[in-house]
C-alpha cells in the first residue's frame, strides 16, 4: 500500500454517523467539540463555516467538500448575524429517514458523516491537518461530484442496505478529500503528509512503509531517492519535521502497537518482523516512544501517542 492508505488502515476511521441537512430559509447552527473528523459535502445551497479559533469564516458554495479535523467547534449559517439553534435541537426536529429538515427544506442540503480514529496514533493524521480542509477547485469538486449526490440519495430513499451503503460512501469521500487536499494544497507545510506531495520525500517514505523491517539507514534511504546522504538528511528533516530514523522508529512502533492490541502475537515475533534483532532491544525503543512497556500496551495500558514524543530515534 500507500503512505496514506497505510495510515488510514492503522487509524481504521469509523463512520458511525452518516446524514444530511436540509434546511430552508435563513438559519444558524451551532456544532460542539467533536473527536474525529468531520466531513461534509455540500449538495446545493451556500453557507458561512465559521470554526472557533480560525479568524475568518469561510464561504461554501454547491460543490464544495470540507474535513474538520481538529475537534473545534464550529457554525454553519446562511446568515452568521444570526443567533445560532444548538445542532441537537436541529436533529431531535423533523427528520426524513437520516435527513434532519428544518424550516421547511428546500434551500440548501448537506450530507456528512463523523469518523472516529483509533485513538493511540490518531495524531499521525489529525497532526499534519490543518483546521479547515476546503476543497473547493472545481476539477476537484468534480471528483466528488458522483460520491456526494449517490450519499444525497442514499440517505433521502431509505433503501434496504441504505445506511451501510451511505457509510462506504462517507468512507470514499474522506480519503477522495485527503488525496485532493496531498495533491493540491499542502506544498510548503511541514508534516509526513506535507512531504508526500513531494516525490523524492514520497520515495523514501515508500520504502519505510513497504518494508518497516529494512535495516535501513539514511546512506540507504538517500540512494533510494538519488540523494546525496547530507542533502537528504537535511531535506528530509525539513520537510517531515524530524529525521529518517526517527520517523522509521514511530512508524514502527505504531504498526507494533496496533499488533500488540489486535493479534495475539508474542512480543518477540513483533520485534523481529520490525527489524530488532532481539526482544529486549524492541521493548527500550517501544517504552521510549510509546511511554509504556509492550506488555502494559498489550494490556491496554495507557500509550503516550508518538508524534507527541520529541525524542524516537533508534
Amino acid at each position: 500500500m500507500d503512505p496514506l492508505s497505510d495510515v488510514l488502515s492503522l487509524l481504521k476511521p469509523r463512520s458511525y454517523a452518516a446524514g444530511g441537512l436540509n434546511f430552508g430559509g435563513a438559519w444558524s447552527v451551532q456544532f460542539h467539540r467533536h473527536e474525529g473528523i468531520k466531513c461534509y459535502a455540500l449538495v446545493s445551497g451556500r453557507c458561512w463555516l465559521a470554526v472557533e479559533g480560525v479568524a475568518d469564516p469561510v464561504r461554501l458554495t454547491a460543490g464544495d467538500c470540507f474535513l474538520l479535523p481538529g475537534g473545534r467547534p464550529f457554525r454553519l449559517a446562511s446568515d452568521l448575524t444570526l443567533p445560532p439553534i444548538s445542532a441537537e435541537a436541529i436533529f431531535a426536529g423533523p427528520r426524513k429517514g437520516n435527513v434532519a429538515i428544518h424550516n421547511g427544506g428546500g434551500d440548501f442540503f448537506l450530507t456528512g458523516s463523523f469518523f472516529t480514529l483509533d485513538g493511540n496514533h490518531a495524531s499521525i493524521l489529525l497532526g499534519a491537518l490543518p483546521p479547515i480542509v476546503h476543497i473547493q477547485k472545481e476539477a476537484d469538486r468534480a471528483a466528488l461530484r458522483w460520491s456526494m449526490e449517490r450519499m444525497r440519495e442514499e440517505l433521502q430513499q431509505q433503501q434496504p442496505g441504505g445506511f451501510l451503503l451511505a457509510q462506504h460512501l462517507a468512507h470514499m469521500m474522506l480519503v477522495q478529500a485527503l488525496r485532493l487536499h496531498l495533491a493540491e494544497g499542502m506544498r510548503g507545510g511541514v508534516g509526513w503528509l506535507f512531504a508526500l506531495a513531494d516525490k523524492q520525500m514520497s520515495a523514501a517514505i515508500n520504502a519505510m512503509h513497504r518494508d518497516p523491517a529494512q535495516a535501513w539507514t539514511v546512506q540507504a534511504l538517500a540512494d533510494q531517492v538519488g540523494m546525496s546522504r547530507s542533502t537528504f538528511a537535511l531535506k528530509f528533516k525539513a520537510t517531515v519535521g524530524s529525521s529518517p530514523m526517527e520517523y522509521l522508529s514511530r512508524w514502527r512502533m505504531a504498526l507494533a502497537g496496533d499488533r500488540l492490541a489486535t493479534s495475539n502475537d508474542p512480543v518477540s515475533v513483533i520485534a523481529l518482523s520490525l527489524g530488532y534483532e532481539s526482544e529486549s532491544a524492541f521493548s527500550t525503543a517501544f517504552k521510549r516512544i510509546m511511554g509504556c512497556s509492550p506488555r502494559q500496551y498489550s494490556r491496554g495500558g495507557t500509550a503516550i501517542d508518538p508524534d507527541q514524543r520529541a525524542q524516537a530515534a533508534d
